[in-house]
């Protein structure tokens, strides 16, 4: 009976509790309104995170562009040097990586063939020219590498850091909020709307920049492994190139 009572009771009040409530929310929760019931700090959050949204997204499609020449250049000049080298047309093998120079391993085969060519009118041992034809390949991989990462440090650190950017802005709006329960000695949603409003929004933004960050740093760093596996095989064929060459002088 107890319990039959105490739901009458409060379904009859069910309809003066939500009249109540929307009655004192007034925040708009359009992007505009959102932007004018924020605070000063709460919008230098927003202004930071969409300053990194705005990199992460420059980085994003120049590695894309760059990985997507690299590729399309690679596949061309793979099979023009690879002719080249076996007909011992080093001077044409040069002129084709020099004529791709978007490529990966364009950049790191030219690099063994010139200091190939620069020993092989000399005097010095097969062994010192080989040798020095595989460091040149090495310093060419190190630096392709580096280039093929630019923008990643970048990326990764927007995608692991413009969370707690988001998470600064959550808290900025939950002391906003106490901050109006305290002026207007009110506890409603009106009191409490702007700032909860504030700190969903930037929490929002802040997931909504990091998580595109961190996907394409994971996809464009698994792209520079694949570049660097590419880069190591080209590097140890042209090294047995070297060897059966020399070989073959012999």
């Amino acid at each position: 009976m107890f319990l039959a009572n105490l739901a009458t009771y409060a379904l009859s009040h069910v309809p003066t509790a939500a009249a109540w409530i929307f009655q004192e929310a007034t925040v708009g929760w359009d992007p505009i309104s959102l932007w004018k019931q924020m605070g000063i700090l709460a919008k230098i959050v927003v202004f930071i995170l969409f300053i990194m949204s705005g990199w992460s997204i420059g980085v994003m499609i120049d590695r894309a562009m760059a990985y997507s020449a690299a590729r399309k250049q690679s596949r061309a000049f793979a099979p023009a040097v690879a002719g080249a080298l076996r007909e011992g047309k080093i001077e044409e093998a040069i002129k084709v990586a020099e004529r791709n120079k978007k490529s990966h391993l364009a950049k790191v085969v030219v690099a063994g063939l010139q200091e190939f060519k620069a020993h092989g009118d000399s005097n010095d041992i097969p062994g010192e020219q080989i040798e020095a034809s595989q460091r040149a390949l090495e310093r060419a991989e190190a630096i392709v590498h580096a280039e093929l990462k630019r923008g990643l440090g970048g990326l990764a650190t927007i995608g692991s850091t413009a969370p707690f950017i988001g998470l600064l802005g959550t808290v900025v709006g939950i002391l906003n909020a106490f901050k109006e329960i305290s002026t207007q000695k009110a506890t409603g949603l009106g009191a409490v709307a702007g700032g909860i409003s504030e700190a969903l929004v930037t929490t929002a933004i802040g997931l909504f920049v990091a998580i595109p960050a961190v996907m394409m740093f994971n996809y464009f760093t698994n792209k520079v492994e694949a570049f660097d596996v590419e880069m190591d095989n080209s590097s140890s064929e042209l090294i047995d190139y070297f060897l059966k060459r020399r070989t073959v002088r012999r």
